[in-house]
Parts: structure tokens; C-alpha cells; sequence
């Protein structure tokens, strides 16, 4: 499970289980259309392509996949973020896919001490964990977390502002 303190609670929460692909997707999509920007859908399914179908569209809509998580049950459930209209700019990208952990905290920690107050960096990681691991190093460090993206299976962008 992700964690991001900057979600807002669900809107809506749709249960597609028991269906089987692409009926979830085309059901998000069908909410997610008439959500305003910023508001939450909470999309249950058991259907193996939900994930790879909710990525996949995400990335062409604007909308974000904020958060994922396995559920007791087996299925899954995912937080839709209905675009905002307008996305962060990064001062700086730091793609450090494939690099473990604590490498991406370390190097990103580096070079938000070279930046200005203002800026923001965007830290791109695949490590396992980085979520948490983010979420409580700049809770730790006074850095601002802007935004989360999981802009792919335990892919993640953050937005990381220095204040």
C-alpha cells in the first residue's frame, strides 16, 4: 500500500467485483468523467487486467492512480484522482528507476541541499518501499511532499518541494 497524506478521502467508491475486464475501467472512467479535479474515486475489483487497463488510461487522461493496495480478500483497490487541470513543473528530475534503497532518499537529499527554496524536485523511483520511505523522510526533514503519482506497478513520482 501506498501511502500519501495528500489524497482526499473518496468521493465515490465503485465495486467491480465479480467483473471481468474491461467493464471496471469503463466504469471508473464513466465516474471519474463526472468527478471535479482533485476529487477521489475508490475503484474495487478482482479482475487480473484492472491494473495494467487503469495505468495504461491514466496516462493518456491526465487522471492519476494515486494510490493501490491488495486487499484480504485477493482483490484490489485504487485511488483515481480526476486530473487538476494543471501538473507540476520539477526545477529538477531525478529519475533513479532500477537504483535500491536507501539510494533514492540519499541522492535526492543531496540535491534538494543544492537547490533553492522554491524549487521542486521530482524523484522517480521503483524501489520497493519508497513510498513510506519518502513520505517519512520529508515529514522528517521539513520538505515538502507535493505530490505522489504511482505512474506505474510500484512506479512512483514524487514532487518534492524545498521550502
Amino acid at each position: 500500500m501506498m501511502s500519501d497524506d495528500t489524497l482526499p478521502a473518496p468521493t465515490v467508491t465503485l465495486d467491480m467485483r465479480g467483473t471481468s475486464c474491461p467493464a471496471p475501467l469503463l466504469g471508473a472512467k464513466k465516474i471519474v468523467d463526472d468527478l471535479r479535479p482533485g476529487e477521489v474515486l475508490l475503484l474495487l475489483s478482482d479482475c487480473p487486467g484492472t491494473q495494467d487497463d487503469l495505468f495504461s488510461w491514466s496516462k493518456y487522461t491526465g487522471n492519476r492512480i494515486a494510490r493501490t493496495e491488495r486487499r484480504p480478500d485477493g482483490s484490489h483497490a485504487y485511488s483515481i484522482q480526476r486530473g487538476r487541470g494543471s501538473h507540476l513543473t520539477p526545477s529538477v528530475v531525478l529519475d533513479l528507476r532500477g537504483v535500491v534503497c536507501p539510494g533514492p532518499v540519499v541522492e535526492a537529499k543531496k540535491l534538494l541541499g543544492s537547490m533553492r527554496a522554491g524549487e521542486t524536485l521530482k524523484l522517480v523511483s521503483n524501489c520497493p518501499g519508497i513510498a513510506d520511505d519518502v513520505a517519512g523522510w520529508v515529514k522528517a526533514t521539513g520538505y515538502r511532499l507535493l505530490e505522489t503519482d504511482e505512474i506505474g506497478p510500484g512506479e512512483f513520482e514524487f514532487y518534492i518541494g524545498k521550502s
